[in-house]
């Protein structure tokens, strides 16, 4: 799959205007990824009006980056104008919350750019997917595009490449290979990898704090093979408390809590769990715990999240089910 595809449908179907969208709550890799991408198609076909939209707005780190980046994100992109959209780090409709529905209603192509596997129901619906899951994140795919094109990115859109790849990979730490070789290519261009680094850095609010605090006092810690299993409940930040259990002693941990009448459920675990169990958290837990949950679920081999319906306690519970289920027999 290639960037020549996505320009051979949107030429095909005479597209004028683009818009881009990521997913709910958008992190540094989903909207620096945007803004590359739509900072290359506006170099290759000036004539484009390009909207990056999000659904419920941008995290906390992704505001923080905007102050750094000249990046605009609407929380109500004009859809409906749309003559092609396209979901960046985004491999399902439900991801966009409150658009979602729009999207389905336009009736205008939609692509797929990620590096999460395509979602069955996703693939039934999009015009193109373009996913690879060896890419480190959405940015190193746009990259690649750059690459593919001969546009050398400029100081502003190779920064914004670098941040999303540093934020996906955890500083690099998950970084391969190739992953490296392209942060050497940014920071060739222009890139001041030390200063740009810091912009990642956010001082932890006082409600962040004593949500990591909650979670970890309402704890239920199990016990699976040689395994700590960590379950717990927070109305907010619900993604820092399990990273916070992980910090703690926990091989996984598992945190819901609810949103806009909506359940929402983020997981973690060490990548000594996930070498050694094969146990994929996106594929193998979050995506079936989804549908029970008549919602979806996805993500990566160590990150993972779920939105739907119901009770938190059963939504646990199912959770605990599945890991049970997929490490009693090893």
């Amino acid at each position: 799959m290639s960037f020549e595809e996505i320009t051979k449908i949107l030429d095909e179907i005479g597209a004028k205007v683009v818009v881009l969208l990521c997913h709910h709550n958008a992190d540094p890799d989903a909207i620096c990824s945007a803004y590359a991408f739509a900072s290359l198609l506006k170099q290759l076909r000036p004539n484009f009006e390009v909207e990056i939209g999000a659904a419920h707005g941008i995290s906390r780190l992704s505001r923080h980056l905007l102050t750094f980046l000249p990046i605009t994100v609407k929380t109500q992109p004009n859809i409906e104008k749309a003559d092609v959209v396209v979901l960046l780090d985004t491999n399902t409709i439900q991801q966009l919350d409150n658009l979602a529905e729009k999207v389905k209603d336009s009736k205008v192509p939609i692509m797929v750019i990620d590096h999460h596997a395509a979602h069955p129901e996703t693939e039934q619906i999009a015009k193109l997917c373009i996913t690879n899951e060896e890419s480190s994140s959405t940015c190193e795919i746009i990259y690649n595009f750059y690459k593919e094109t001969g546009v050398k990115p400029n100081e502003n859109e190779a920064k914004a490449l670098f941040l999303g790849i540093a934020f996906d990979t955890r500083h690099f730490v998950l970084a391969n290979s190739s992953t490296l070789k392209t942060v050497a290519e940014l920071i060739d261009a222009g890139v001041n990898a030390q200063e740009t680094l810091s912009m990642l850095s956010l001082p932890m609010d006082f409600s962040e704090r004593v949500a990591r605090l909650k979670a970890c006092r309402r704890a239920k810690v199990f016990k699976i093979n040689d395994w700590i299993i960590a379950f717990s409940h927070v109305s907010a930040f619900q993604a820092s408390a399990a990273r916070a259990m992980i910090d703690l002693g926990a091989h996984v941990a598992v945190v819901a809590g609810r949103k806009n009448e909506k359940m929402e459920i983020s997981l973690r675990c060490t990548r000594e769990f996930y070498e050694k169990t094969e146990v994929h958290l996106g594929k193998d837990i979050a995506k079936p715990l989804g549908e029970y949950l008549h919602g979806m679920g996805g993500g990566h081999a160590t990150a993972a999240g779920v939105n739907g319906a119901g009770e938190i306690k059963a939504g646990l519970k199912r959770c605990l089910r599945l890991l049970k289920e997929k490490l009693v027999n090893q």
